[in-house]
Order: C-alpha cells, then sequence, then structure tokens
C-alpha cells in the first residue's frame, strides 16, 4: 500500500538525513583536530618531551595533573588512529 511505502521512505529520509549531520559534524571536528596531530606529531620525542618526562618521573610534576601525554604510547596510538582513518577518507 502506497501509506506504508511512504511512511517506509519517510524514516529512511530522516536516518539519511540525520547520518550526513552527524559525519559532517564529525568531519568538521576532524579537520579542527589537524593542528593537534601537528603540534602532538612534534613535541613526540622532542627535546620538550623528554623534559616533561623527566619532570614527572623526578615527582616535579602534581599529582592530579592529567600526563597521558607522557606516555608515548598515547601519543603514538593517537597519531596512528588519525593517520589510519586520513587514509580512509582518502580512499586508501
Amino acid at each position: 500500500m502506497n501509506i506504508d511505502r511512504i511512511t517506509e521512505m519517510e524514516g529512511r529520509l530522516e536516518r539519511l538525513k540525520v547520518a550526513v549531520e552527524q559525519l559532517n559534524s564529525a568531519l568538521d571536528a576532524f579537520a579542527e583536530a589537524k593542528e593537534d596531530y601537528a603540534v602532538l606529531d612534534t613535541y613526540l620525542g622532542s627535546a620538550g618531551w623528554h623534559h616533561d618526562r623527566a619532570d614527572d618521573e623526578a615527582g616535579l610534576l602534581p599529582a592530579n595533573l592529567k600526563r597521558g601525554v607522557l606516555s608515548e604510547d598515547a601519543i603514538w596510538n593517537a597519531l596512528e588512529d588519525y593517520r589510519e582513518l586520513e587514509a580512509r577518507l582518502k580512499g586508501e
């Protein structure tokens, strides 16, 4: 019946519109993260990173300070995730 088909198509249209809107927002956020990627890529292994890590190991940083960036794996994994997603978006 036409009503069933129209109702189904209306649902599909709404889901498509929501998915496109969400992906657009996510792509905007991903594009904005490019600078974060570049800065973190430069920071990892730099003299500043080594100094910050040494200060942490010496107990010079506040106990409540988030310090995920001082874990080599945390930054490396985030950078690798970014690179993989960028390649996926390019169709590689």
